[in-house]
C-alpha cells in the first residue's frame, strides 16, 4: 500500500511538472508567433500605405480626358487655310 501511494504521488508530480512545462513552452512559443504575426501585419500595413501614397503622388495615372475624341484639328485648319480647294 505504501508503494502504491508513492507511485501515485510520483505520477501526480510528474503530470504536474509536465503540465507546467507544457504551459510554459506553449506560452513562450505562442508569444513568439504572435509577435511575428503582429510584425508581419505592421509591415503589410506600412507597405500598403507606401503604395497608396505613391499612387496618390503620381499625376500621370489619371485617365486620358481626350481618349474618346475622334476629331482631327488639322482637317478644319486645312479647309480654312488652303486656297486651292
Amino acid at each position: 500500500m505504501e508503494q502504491a501511494k508513492f507511485v501515485a504521488l510520483a505520477v501526480g508530480v510528474a503530470l504536474l511538472l509536465g503540465l507546467m512545462l507544457g504551459y510554459w513552452s506553449g506560452n513562450r512559443l505562442g508569444y513568439e508567433r504572435a509577435k511575428a504575426d503582429i510584425q508581419a501585419a505592421r509591415d503589410a500595413v506600412a507597405q500598403n500605405a507606401v503604395d497608396e501614397a505613391a499612387k496618390a503622388a503620381n499625376p500621370f495615372t489619371s485617365a486620358n480626358p481626350l481618349e474618346n475624341v475622334n476629331v482631327n484639328p488639322f482637317e478644319s485648319a486645312k479647309k480654312a487655310l488652303n486656297p486651292f480647294e
